[in-house]
């Protein structure tokens, strides 16, 4: 069977009952409930937003149906002190490796962040932002990666060349 997304991508046209029945319904603070439970049955709820934890990592989102906005957060450290180089190379990321996650800086502190209008948001968007949400918040310091892609034209694949290059120097001497 050809889905809406292959035919859309192959530039065929299917039949409107066959589009209607691929089409998920619209996020909602209900069912992304539903789906945060699935994910993490000790998640907790809380008016427009749920605190959960996955992979050891305690994650926030909040909502606002209002404004058909939603952000999942994970805090990674205080940004007091954060030196201009470690801001640059956050930014770099931002633009190549966070993917769809981004570090911010709020209420004095770093986060990794997902941000996302909340009534498109299909439910394989909102699980592989939360992941990559946690990917930032993780290999911050090190990788500063949303996952295992690199968007082309950043300056993180030159980083990432000139420390494989710095690790097969040291291999050398070894």
């Amino acid at each position: 069977m050809i889905t809406l997304a292959l035919a859309m991508s192959i530039g065929l046209s299917l039949p409107l009952a066959a589009q209607e029945a691929d089409v998920e319904p619209p996020m909602t603070l209900e069912r992304m409930g539903e789906i945060v439970s699935a994910i993490d049955p000790e998640a907790r709820a809380f008016g427009t937003g749920f605190e959960l934890t996955i992979d050891d990592v305690p994650l926030l989102i909040v909502t606002d149906p209002g404004a058909d906005r939603m952000r999942a957060m994970v805090p990674i450290r205080s940004a007091e002190g954060l030196p201009a180089d470690e801001l640059l190379r956050l930014m770099q990321a931002n633009f190549d490796t966070a993917l769809d996650a981004r570090y911010a800086v709020a209420r004095g502190r770093l986060w990794g962040v997902f941000i996302h209008p909340l009534s498109p948001l299909k439910k394989d968007q909102l699980l592989s932002g939360l992941v990559q949400t946690i990917n930032v918040a993780k290999t911050y310091g090190q990788s500063y990666s949303g996952g295992a892609q690199v968007f082309g034209g950043g300056d993180s694949n030159q980083i990432y060349r000139e420390l494989l290059e710095e690790l097969l120097k040291k291999g050398v001497d070894i």
